[in-house]
């Protein structure tokens, strides 16, 4: 499963860089160990802007719940994909 999800333009770099490597979601999604996500760079107000991240795709590697998160949340460990793997 591949999911696409905003990301707001002051972590795209820190993502991009592999600095953060884990990301905290409400779940509703049903993000599983082994999914892919593809996140969408966003500005003020939502709006889509352009940052490379746009072009990589990440590897979901270990989901947490619970201990302090609230009820819906998880926190999702991710790797980014070498190109070469298949999605």
């Amino acid at each position: 499963m591949v999911h696409n999800i905003k990301l707001d333009i002051g972590f795209c770099d820190l993502v991009n860089n592999g600095i953060k490597t884990f990301e905290i979601r409400r779940n509703d999604r049903n993000y599983q160990i082994g999914d892919y996500i593809r996140f969408n760079p966003v500005g003020l107000f939502l709006q889509e802007v352009e940052h490379p991240i746009k072009y990589k795709t990440f590897k979901i590697t270990y989901i947490l719940s619970g201990w302090g998160l609230q009820d819906d949340f998880c926190a999702l460990a991710i790797k980014e994909v070498d190109q070469s793997e298949e999605v």
